[in-house]
């Protein structure tokens, strides 16, 4: 049942499309050279694009038959479609603002999810879905239709392509390069930078704008939540640090920005910093960048994007409200506080939860790629947290990595997209009230 055990729900239906998705990408027709795929390949680009992250360990564009990409943009959607509407339903679930206690399954529950909530989250992502990724595909088509004399039927096909994986995180391309040939095309990296902020955002935030829009035109007065005003602002600081330092580190490297005008460097170090937030598309050499700005773009991936969103990471509200509880226990403060609002503890203690876990998961898979392969301490750890992150970005390595290694990276993928998600919806369901409190100790700290 969802809320006796909505981290088994969740995990059970990812993976049986994962399944179903490696099972079609098995067979003969799916492969370009109509001689099929094998099966640790074909379940790892169906876990790649049912999570949403965007390794690879076969080109997309030239592997794949057009049944076969066909197969990989219908994962991506039905994956992108299912995390925002799952983790909607659960933010759903574990608020209690519910209005209609009716039951999802045949069979009565309590605190089950009302009917009317489940049509408004289902219409609502969509709606959404559908509006975002319809805009950025005419966008991408008539830029590569009039821009670069592509074919009509190529150039609808890639842009549809390219804005599905694009909003929803997912970052497969069709070109072997990514994105590098429109490295200074902002007509192409805009759009796509675009989608990847608002899939990344999550549903609620932008339901929350759209009816807020509205509200305001009539009152005149904005009242956000403060999951939204966490999400907004600190999205927008880690997308504006992402790109100054992205500039800054790379301005006079040869590999990377060097060869660019100041223009195109600013355009590449906002590109760069938005796919850091969870996207694999990439304009520039990734494998090129410096020890630094990989260092950098870890931290971005490790973070991520918003909740109920396509974006994976630990999230942008957990990162935001550790920083809180920390500046309020510098300061001395009773209780964290954040834009006129207390954090409930039970809150802080879900971010550490999630943050500590996640930390631990990328220390443990860092080793043991170590072990199984010859590669930089770097080139293994930006690896690891762009598989944990869903993000998709490589230095190069993933084609290379052994068989038990993918093996990891899938699982990787797996429990870093659904692992948020059902972990705190667990944590909270879980909650209870004790009607006493043990005597209070405080061990020594620091």
């Amino acid at each position: 049942m969802l809320t006796a055990h909505p981290a088994r729900l969740v995990a059970v239906a990812f993976g049986s499309v994962i399944l179903l998705g490696a099972l079609l990408l098995s067979l003969p027709g799916a492969a370009a050279d109509r001689t099929g795929s094998g099966l640790l390949t074909s379940l790892f680009t169906a876990t790649s694009a049912v999570c949403v992250t965007g390794l690879v360990v076969v080109d997309t564009g030239t592997h794949w038959s057009a049944f076969g990409e066909g197969v990989v943009l219908a994962l991506i959607q039905v994956g992108g479609f299912g995390i925002m509407t799952l983790a909607s339903l659960l933010a759903l679930l574990v608020s209690g603002r519910l209005r209609l206690r009716m039951q999802l399954t045949a069979q009565a529950e309590t605190k089950s999810l009302g009917m009317g909530d489940v049509r408004r989250v289902l219409l609502g992502v969509a709606g959404t879905t559908l509006a975002v990724e319809l805009s950025v595909a005419t966008v991408l088509a008539l830029r590569l239709r009039f821009g670069y004399d592509r074919g009509i039927g190529e150039s609808v096909y890639s842009g549809v392509f390219h804005a599905v994986s694009a909003f929803n995180n997912a970052g497969f391309a069709l070109h072997t390069d990514s994105l590098s040939g429109y490295a200074d095309d902002p007509f192409i990296l805009l759009p796509v930078a675009t989608a990847v902020i608002l899939g990344g955002l999550g549903f609620p935030v932008l339901l929350e704008l759209l009816r807020h829009r509205e509200r305001r035109r009539r009152t005149g007065r904005r009242n956000w939540s403060l999951h939204t005003k966490l999400t907004l602002l600190t999205s927008a600081a880690l997308l504006t640090a992402g790109t100054v330092l992205t500039f800054a580190l790379e301005w006079s490297h040869r590999g990377t920005l060097g060869p660019y005008g100041a223009g195109e460097k600013l355009l590449q170090g906002f590109f760069h910093s938005a796919m850091s937030r969870t996207a694999g598309f990439n304009a520039i050499d990734t494998g090129a960048l410096q020890s630094s700005t990989l260092l950098v773009t870890c931290v971005l991936m490790f973070i991520g994007g918003g909740s109920a969103g396509t974006a994976g990471g630990i999230k942008v509200t957990t990162f935001a409200v550790l920083g809180v509880a920390i500046l309020a226990e510098v300061r001395g403060e009773p209780a964290a506080e954040a834009m006129g609002r207390r954090i409930a503890p039970s809150v802080l203690r879900q971010a550490l939860t999630v943050a500590l876990l996640g930390i631990g998961l990328v220390i443990t898979a860092t080793i043991t790629l170590l072990t199984m392969m010859d590669a930089t301490f770097e080139r293994v750890l930006f690896e690891v947290v762009s598989a944990f992150g869903t993000v998709g970005l490589s230095t190069g390595i993933t084609a290379d990595v052994p068989g038990a290694g993918q093996v990891v990276l899938i699982l990787l993928m797996f429990i870093g997209r659904i692992g948020p998600i059902t972990l705190v919806s667990a944590l909270a369901l879980r909650e209870r009230t004790r009607r006493y409190q043990l005597p209070e100790e405080r061990p020594i700290i620091g």
